[in-house]
């Protein structure tokens, strides 16, 4: 006789009761996605704080209870426990998409307060973004051509790649931003690019003139279609190209170069503002090129470039 397989009991993730998704997720979910213009990663990071927060509510009873009932007391007993399950940064991230639910339901006439208002949360460690040297970028941006020239890919492939890399990296783009680029969003005379960034803003933004020489010949060799609705980067099947696309994509050339796999499209954006403020870019005008809403969002920039300078200082200078 065979052995039969040896089975193990899977534990299925809890799930939140349908009427509870219905009563509080529902109306707050459509508000993001259909007002707020939220993307579909905030929305899915929200929806995961929501269901958090129900599960570690539902069983004490504080949810049958009423969140209007919730108080500081309750939630810094919800922060002091989430901290065994998640990092500081996840933590963070839940914290806020909590503090926007409550906010939403206040509004709405169902909350007299926000329970999470002054509920202290563990400090987050400084982290400077990631980005490429400029040598670095040179050799991820050659990938292309690299392949085309082994036979590879084919050169519709090969200038698509590095037109969506020289978007990325010459214009600072989002990576939902570039693949959300129509041809009728280009002003090909003056080289700048009209793109939707987050909350729906719309900004004009200096591609360079490389990416613009690119574009220009991708449009005219290789384009399916050139038409103002028509997308600038699309797929072999002629569809709109994605977001999770590009993101394999840039894998396949960062292997290429010998870079580090992890670094993601917004690498490409933490790397244009970096080699723009280590050049002597005012730091508003980068704010204003990026399309960040406060300076603070910019000026993590700045401690990038100051390392830099002090890295530079420290290998020249003779007391350095």
């Amino acid at each position: 006789m065979g052995m039969e397989p040896e089975t193990s009991a899977v534990t299925p993730a809890p799930v939140v009761p349908p009427d509870v998704v219905a009563e509080w997720w529902q109306p707050f979910g459509d508000y993001l996605e259909k007002e707020r213009r939220y993307s579909r990663y905030t929305l899915r990071n929200y929806r995961q704080a929501f269901e958090d927060f129900y599960h570690w509510a539902q069983p004490g009873g504080l949810w049958t209870r009423g969140l209007d009932a919730l108080n500081a007391r309750d939630m810094r007993d919800f922060v002091i426990e989430a901290q065994r399950r998640f990092d500081r940064r996840t933590l963070h991230n839940h914290a806020s998409g909590l503090r926007t639910f409550f906010k939403y339901w206040m509004r709405h006439g169902r909350l007299k307060r926000n329970p999470l208002l002054g509920v202290p949360l563990p400090k987050l460690e400084k982290r400077l973004p990631k980005f490429l040297t400029e040598e670095q970028m040179k050799a991820l941006l050659t990938g292309p051509q690299r392949l085309l020239d082994a036979g590879g890919i084919d050169a519709a492939v090969a200038w698509r790649d590095r037109l969506a890399m020289e978007l990325l990296y010459g214009g600072g783009l989002r990576v939902s931003e570039l693949v959300g680029i129509d041809f009728g969003a280009v002003d090909f005379s003056a080289g700048v690019v009209r793109v939707l960034g987050k909350g729906r803003k719309e900004r004009l933004v200096p591609i360079g003139r490389v990416a613009l020489a690119v574009l220009i010949k991708f449009r005219d060799e290789f384009a399916p279609a050139k038409g103002p609705a028509s997308p600038v980067l699309v797929n072999p099947d002629g569809r709109r190209t994605t977001v999770l696309y590009v993101q394999r994509m840039l894998k396949r050339y960062l292997a290429l170069a010998g870079l580090p796999l992890d670094l993601t499209p917004h690498k490409l954006r933490h790397s244009y503002a970096t080699h723009l403020l280590n050049a002597g870019a005012d730091l508003r005008l980068v704010q204003e090129l990026l399309g960040h809403a406060q300076l603070a969002t910019t000026q993590v920039y700045t401690h990038v470039s100051v390392a830099r300078l002090k890295e530079i200082h420290a290998r020249a200078h003779p007391r350095g």
